[in-house]
């Protein structure tokens, strides 16, 4: 199975901006200062896949009859795909699947597919028994093999024949709006030389970071061994095991864009203030861009703001997750503060349309030392449609144009209409030092 890529630069996020720091002069008047050190480090463990799920029939047991159909609901962005995998249940280890990385949903010109895209379901051999005549005699669990994964292209390696997969499983594909999609898997073998019931199923779909899908094998890969439960699917159309592995795998992964931290004084927080819609002072272009350089522009010349600075992780401008158990990014900041000084901070979800870290009402005392991460909480600022993190057409990190609206800032549910996301202090972690 395909495993988490490296990432080092992503073409999506590299719009995103550089350090921006300013401070204004200290007046006679103000009291002594001291130096201090924020550290804000993205600890998430991230996931591989945006989404995962089974599907099944209605019946006892619940296989899909031919002439029944199966619908699997989603979401998705640009350049992700759905793959599938169900038994063909007449058989001793054949499973219908897509080919990797699965059925494409955009067209060249990042328009969603609609329509039949049954051509794109293949017939596979698990290669862990041996073939006998498909159909309702076959002896389960029949004779032991050792053989790679491969494709059954009209003849197995025992010289039975098939039908194309196309002619088997019809799959249909409709755009439901807002990035949300539904695939119909319908049973067409019924009257044909290869009719089959099909098995109970799972479906996956991978994230995508600078153009490329962070797991394009989750279920299978040709030509190597099968693995993670997909044996269970092939020859018994039992989808327990292959779904508690990529359920285990899928989750949250996102970015924190370069941080931004204000220091101030006699002030509210002044970067968000929640029942509020954006002042339209460069918080939006933050929470939907990831982008802080207007925003800081904006507070530096505040009342009350006594210095503001843009932290970019070295390297990779954003502060990427923890992959495979590398340790995500990190920036730190010498900050020299006095008393009645106080600290806040906001860096963009990624992966969202326009959802913000961000610290907690008036922020926090900034002579105080130690962990802060229970300080900070994800905000919706309210100015673009939202969509499934990680999995959205107009998120502007996975190349899309973020759809206007105008609401009140306010804090992400969790769960959410979406997914559930982790702790806070599991995505981000902010200490003073």
């Amino acid at each position: 199975m395909s495993t988490f890529k490296k990432l080092h630069y992503w073409p999506a996020i590299a719009l995103l901006p550089f350090a921006f720091a300013a401070c204004n002069k200290d007046d006679d008047h103000n009291p002594p200062s001291r130096q201090t050190t924020i550290t804000i480090e993205n600890v998430l463990k991230s996931q591989p896949l945006v989404e995962s799920g089974t599907f099944q029939g209605t019946g006892t047991p619940p296989v899909i009859m031919p002439g029944q159909s199966v619908q699997v609901h989603f979401s998705a962005a640009k350049g992700e795909a759905i793959t599938f995998a169900c038994m063909y249940g007449w058989s001793n280890d054949l499973f219908f699947a897509p080919a990797n990385p699965g059925i494409g949903l955009y067209d060249v010109k990042g328009m969603p597919m609609e329509g039949d895209v049954s051509d794109q379901v293949k017939l596979w051999d698990n290669g862990t028994r041996i073939n006998q005549q498909p159909g309702a005699n076959v002896t389960h669990p029949g004779t032991a093999d050792s053989k790679n994964i491969t494709e059954v292209n009209g003849v197995d390696a025992q010289g039975n024949t098939y039908l194309a997969a196309s002619k088997l499983v019809k799959a249909t594909l409709k755009y439901d709006g807002n990035s949300m999609f539904t695939l119909t898997l319908q049973n067409i073998s019924g009257g044909t030389a290869n009719e089959t019931p099909l098995s109970p199923g799972v479906w996956a779909i991978s994230y995508i970071a600078g153009g490329n899908l962070l797991n394009s094998a989750p279920l299978y890969t040709a030509g190597q061994p099968t693995a993670n439960g997909l044996t269970d699917i092939a020859e018994k159309g039992d989808n327990t095991a292959l779904y508690s592995y990529i359920k285990g795998i899928t989750g949250i992964f996102t970015p924190l864009s370069p941080v931004l931290v204000v220091v101030y004084n006699g002030i509210d927080n002044p970067i968000y203030k929640t029942g509020e819609v954006d002042r339209g002072q460069g918080l939006a272009p933050l929470a939907q861009k990831g982008n802080a350089d207007t925003l800081a522009a904006a507070l530096k010349g505040m009342k009350g703001v006594k210095a503001v600075y843009v932290l970019p992780a070295p390297g990779t401008q954003v502060l990427l997750p923890v992959i495979n158990g590398q340790a995500g990014g990190k920036v730190s900041q010498d900050l020299h503060v006095s008393s009645g000084d106080r600290i806040a901070i906001a860096t963009m979800y990624g992966f969202s349309n326009d959802w913000f870290f961000a610290s907690a009402g008036n922020g926090v005392d900034a002579t105080q030392k130690g962990d802060i991460s229970s300080s900070i909480q994800l905000y919706d600022d309210g100015t673009a449609v939202n969509q499934f993190p990680g999995a959205g057409i107009t998120q502007f990190n996975l190349a899309g144009t973020p759809l206007q609206e105008s609401q009140p800032i306010s804090q992400v549910p969790n769960p959410n209409a979406f997914t559930t996301l982790p702790a806070i202090p599991e995505i981000i972690h902010v200490t003073l030092q």
